[in-house]
């Protein structure tokens, strides 16, 4: 049995970051296509951002990607501050630049090595201004023949790297390191999975952790498995939540497997990962291509919120009982059980606790203000991440 009392304390402690460049123009690397409304700066997605707060009331923090978010950093935090917005993790950007092409903080030429780090180094200093804790890298160094490089020298230079910028930061802020098998490296990538990265982390210390993005892995990958060993060594830092069908697809959290989301939930929910002790970041990284970017911020907030309520209601001591039995059938059952209850009015009573409407995409459209942003965004450079 559950104390709902308790599963309701938990679900409205929830905190998902969103990330701003979600409200500007993303897609896929064939086409980018522009939509009506989107932002023109980093002040215009700080209050698209604040929409999805204003009616789900657990997306309260924008990540900014630099140098696509750069702006006068403290008049942001104002800003962001007075609808009720905190800027959170700065994510640096090693992948644009045609320096980088062989890679940035391995790259064999010592002065690209030397102006990746530096932006490294900027990225920290705007945490300065900021005042957030994590600073997520993630690299788009690899390789794509063999030969092209000598793979244990790269890992020599990353580490390198890393040092350098964990040095440069702050006792209260957090080095996070993400991981993709492939792409836009094809042979080799530098951080192509978990343990590469959690090697690295635990060379550099306490303040290094690990982020998984669900969608950096190959497919059938047991991303639950790793939430548990990642938990377990106390390096598992970050989520970058969203889905995919075939590679890194960044599709809305939730949409192609969300009995995976469940079971990923279930294993944080079991480490008591959801408490703020933890400093686990649960943030969206998604790419808004056809679909309207508030709106889908939105449900995927609500898809998180779901999976997580359903992970709350999985009767753990029947579970244990049944694991000690080795009833393997009814271990499964009690699991099955939860994943299948309909949470959304256990949400919807929730919601209506804490005086927000209880269908959130509802409000939203009945609010106009997707209408209002068509009107007012006329002319401008609309935001993107320059693809």
């Amino acid at each position: 049995m559950h104390n709902l009392s308790a599963v309701k304390d938990t679900l409205r402690a929830q905190r998902i970051e969103m990330p701003s460049w979600a409200f500007g123009n993303s897609g896929t690397r064939f086409k980018v296509f522009p939509q009506a409304g989107v932002p023109r700066s980093p002040y215009e997605k700080i209050a698209d951002a604040a929409q999805v707060h204003l009616f789900t009331g657990v997306a309260p923090s924008v990540a900014l990607h630099i140098p696509w978010d750069k702006t006068d950093y403290v008049e942001l935090r104002k800003v962001a501050g007075d609808v009720g917005i905190e800027l959170g993790t700065i994510n640096a950007n090693v992948f644009q630049d045609e320096d980088f092409m062989l890679g940035s903080v391995t790259n064999p030429d010592a002065a690209i090595r030397r102006k990746a780090l530096d932006h490294l180094f900027e990225c920290v200093d705007v945490m300065d201004q900021t005042g957030s804790r994590d600073l997520k890298l993630w690299f788009s160094d690899g390789t794509n023949y063999p030969g092209q490089d000598n793979i244990r020298v790269r890992q020599d230079r990353l580490a390198e790297a890393l040092a350098a910028v964990y040095e440069r930061l702050a006792d209260t802020q957090r080095l996070i390191l993400e991981y993709k098998m492939f792409e836009p490296g094809f042979y080799t990538m530098d951080v192509p999975d978990w343990g590469t990265a959690f090697a690295h982390c635990l060379q550099l210390g306490p303040r290094a952790k690990v982020c998984i993005d669900t969608g950096h892995h190959a497919p059938g990958t047991n991303i639950e498995f790793i939430v548990a060993v990642l938990l377990r060594a106390g390096k598992l830092g970050a989520f970058d939540f969203n889905s995919r069908f075939y590679a890194d697809d960044d599709l809305m959290v939730g949409s192609a497997d969300p009995f995976q989301l469940f079971r990923i939930l279930f294993e944080v929910v079991l480490a008591d990962g959801l408490a703020p002790a933890a400093e686990i970041s649960f943030m969206l990284d998604q790419c808004h291509n056809i679909e309207p970017k508030i709106p889908a911020q939105i449900r995927s907030v609500m898809n998180v919120q779901e999976a997580t309520a359903k992970a709350l209601l999985v009767d753990t001591e029947a579970l244990a009982a049944a694991q000690a039995a080795r009833d393997v059938l009814g271990a499964n059952a009690v699991l099955m059980d939860a994943y299948n209850t309909d949470v959304r009015p256990l949400l919807a009573e929730l919601r209506g606790e804490q005086g927000l409407d209880v269908d959130p995409m509802a409000a939203y459209l009945r609010s106009g203000y997707g209408s209002v942003i068509v009107a007012d965004r006329v002319g401008g450079q609309q935001a993107g991440w320059g693809a």
